[in-house]
């Protein structure tokens, strides 16, 4: 636990809880509206052919995820940590030009 906290640079075990909670809610919500999505698109789980429905549905559950993951951290009192950690990601996969050096 302590390697954690100082790798995510926290301080106490409820945040550490608090953090892997909003992970696991966040989770759960990005599959839950992934549905309806597929379902606009057309895609149907057992009507679509499961090698276009599966693939489809799991990149569109990524970004689904990246947008609600600082709500749901910020609903936890964690707004700070998944701001933090969603700069982070977006500065990897390319948008750094977005944010300003730290």
């Amino acid at each position: 636990m302590e390697k954690l906290k100082e790798r995510w640079g926290i301080k106490s075990n409820l945040q550490i809880i608090l953090i892997m909670c909003a992970f696991a809610v966040n989770g759960s919500l990005a599959v839950k509206l992934a549905d309806p999505v597929t379902n606009f698109f057309g895609l149907y789980r057992g009507v679509t052919n499961p090698f276009i429905y599966w693939p489809f549905r799991i990149l569109l559950i990524f970004p689904i995820y990246q947008f609600t993951l600082v709500f749901v951290g910020a609903c936890f009192g964690q707004y700070r940590f998944f701001w933090n950690m969603e700069k982070k990601m977006l500065k990897r996969i390319g948008f750094k030009r977005f944010f300003k050096e730290d």
